[in-house]
């Protein structure tokens, strides 16, 4: 499953440069599936279908910082529990129930970030 951040952000910053996936921007940040992955040029979507991997998709949040649940996979496979949940001094980052997935799932989701 992947991690959410809720409205209760205070945008301290504490856990961008904690994922290793790169799924974490900033408010009114575009974001795109091949910023610091190996991913590029056309891709098939974990959750099915396809997408360019350089266009740059309009920011999930405009109010605070916000995860792209394609990207997140709870550091697994990097750490043993989600590193924004562990630095964020206001725990808003919580699991997303919108998007469950196994632990397999998740270890797939990194392997194809990350071109393993």
């Amino acid at each position: 499953m992947a991690i959410i951040i809720t409205d209760e952000c205070i945008n301290c910053d504490a856990c961008i440069s904690e994922c290793p996936n790169n799924a974490i921007y900033e408010p009114d940040q575009a974001w795109a599936y091949a910023d610091e992955t190996a991913l590029t040029g056309t891709i098939k979507l974990p959750s099915g279908g396809e997408a360019d991997a350089d266009a740059e998709n309009d920011p999930i949040s405009d109010e605070f910082y916000f995860i792209v649940p394609d990207k997140c996979t709870e550091c697994k496979g990097f750490h043993d529990e989600p590193q924004c949940a562990s630095v964020c001094p206001v725990d808003c980052c919580i699991p997303d129930t919108n998007h469950v997935e196994t632990e397999d799932a998740l270890l797939a989701k990194k392997a194809w970030l990350h071109g393993e």
